[in-house]
């Protein structure tokens, strides 16, 4: 495996354009991709860790936490992620098995999209992405 940026670590933002703190619902490790999860009236929605492919993601965990505490969330900017299989630079990435950070090359916008690749990864390689996510 590659790391394909080690000037910043799994789950780490280069770039941080939107940034929010949302409660956790589970144990979240710093890099996992998140998806909101229970509304709460009178709050914003709490988050959990993505599982799998075309899980909508909402951002990055910037932090590891357990359940109910809050974590910042990068939800737009450059992000360094976990490849799951290959991927082109300029191809959109979206949410991928086994979760955690893992992205996998999408043909198109698509369920689960979360940005484009800012590199060119293999399997198992950990690089930057421009994350957004897209895909609803």
């Amino acid at each position: 495996m590659t790391d394909l940026f080690s000037d910043i670590a799994l789950g780490e933002a280069l770039v941080e354009i939107l940034t929010l703190s949302l409660k956790a619902q589970g144990a979240i490790t710093k890099g996992d991709l998140v998806k909101m999860d229970t509304h709460t009236a009178g709050e914003i929605g709490s988050v959990s860790k993505v599982t799998g492919t075309d899980d909508k993601a909402v951002g990055i965990a910037l932090k590891s936490v357990s359940a109910g505490e809050y974590v910042s969330v990068c939800c737009i900017g450059i992000v360094k992620v976990t490849g799951s299989g290959a991927i082109t630079l300029g191809t959109f990435v979206k949410t991928a098995a086994p979760g955690g950070s893992h992205v996998m090359s999408a043909a198109s916008l698509t369920v689960g999209t979360v940005g484009k690749a800012l590199q060119t990864f293999s399997d198992g390689d950990t690089g930057l992405i421009l994350l957004c996510p897209l895909g609803g």
